[in-house]
């Protein structure tokens, strides 16, 4: 199986008269909620610092933008950027998981330079526009690819992240604390094989899809020579940890040029895989550069975890 890259992808390009959004746009969570399709995207303009933008659509291709970014640096703690967004509605509210890009945090509004300044960060919103953030996952070391889980598991809310080039699982009570003794492993790269796709890392993309088969989760990874590759794996339903399905083979791979070619080459990267009618939109950024857009059907998607090597 092979993801199908949409015709008219790219779907969204950088906007040229913008200083905040001129040089490239990417790494997209794309929420689909009564019958629209809303975007939050990764945006670098002149400053190169990474912000949020917004934009919203009918049809998931053809995108309509706010002129100026929902989602800014306010401090230290994010001080080089605000990064990688991904959105999940969970119990009436939507919910963001970003990273924020700056000195390493220390709490209370104190922060250093003396590394860890790769925050997991989690906010919340009930408009999409307006964004409350209700603190880092984890702090005092760098862990990014952080999702929510779109219910709670076993009363509690859930949510993959990727320290170490793996992927865990962590979970709260409250959306605000997460134990540090309450994270435990999930899968990390098959490094004992040279010719794994995903032998030196591997990372969440988008909301893991709840099906009768399990948490269908689509993840990316990448090998020595840092080609970025994705991937599916089948997890249990109220146990996570459990992984019940994970192909060997890939689902897509840089082939377009601006792809191959672009701010970060031979990269196709994924915050977002909403379903809408049975069809699963797999949104990414293209060599950290635009936003690209491929597309399979959920029930191809399902066969290949269960069925292939």
């Amino acid at each position: 199986m092979e993801l199908i890259r949409h015709p008219s992808s790219p779907v969204l390009m950088p906007a040229l008269a913008s200083d905040w959004e001129c040089y490239n746009v990417f790494n997209a969570g794309v929420l689909y909620d009564r019958g629209l399709f809303h975007m939050c995207y990764r945006a670098q303009g002149l400053d190169w610092v990474s912000r949020i933008g917004y934009a919203v659509s009918v049809d998931g291709i053809h995108w309509n933008r706010l002129q100026q970014p929902i989602l800014t640096p306010a401090d230290a703690s994010d001080s080089r950027g605000v990064e990688d967004p991904r959105l999940v509605r969970l119990e009436g509210r939507y919910y963001m998981t970003y990273t924020a890009y700056g000195q390493r945090y220390l709490g209370e509004g104190e922060a250093t330079h003396s590394g860890g300044g790769i925050l997991p960060m989690v906010a919340r919103s009930d408009n999409l526009i307006n964004w409350e953030k209700l603190g880092p996952v984890v702090v005092g070391q760098d862990n990014k690819d952080h999702v929510l889980f779109p219910r709670r598991i076993g009363g509690r809310y859930a949510l993959l992240q990727r320290p170490n080039r793996n992927i865990w699982i962590a979970y709260s009570d409250d959306l605000r604390h997460w134990a540090a003794d309450d994270m435990h492993w999930i899968l990390g790269p098959r490094s004992g094989d040279p010719c794994a796709w995903d032998s030196v890392s591997v990372g969440g993309n988008g909301v893991p899809i709840e099906t009768d088969h399990g948490w269908l989760v689509f993840y990316h990874g990448y090998d020595e020579d840092r080609i970025y590759r994705q991937g599916l794996c089948l997890l249990d339903l109220e146990d996570p940890t459990r992984v019940i399905r994970r192909p060997h083979a890939p689902i897509f791979w840089p082939k377009e040029l601006w792809e191959l070619r672009g701010d970060v080459p031979n990269v196709v990267f994924s915050c977002a895989n909403p379903v809408v009618a049975g069809t699963v939109y797999f949104y990414y950024g293209g060599a950290d550069h635009v936003v690209g857009l491929a597309t399979c059907s959920l029930d191809d998607a399902l066969d290949f975890v269960l069925h292939a090597d």
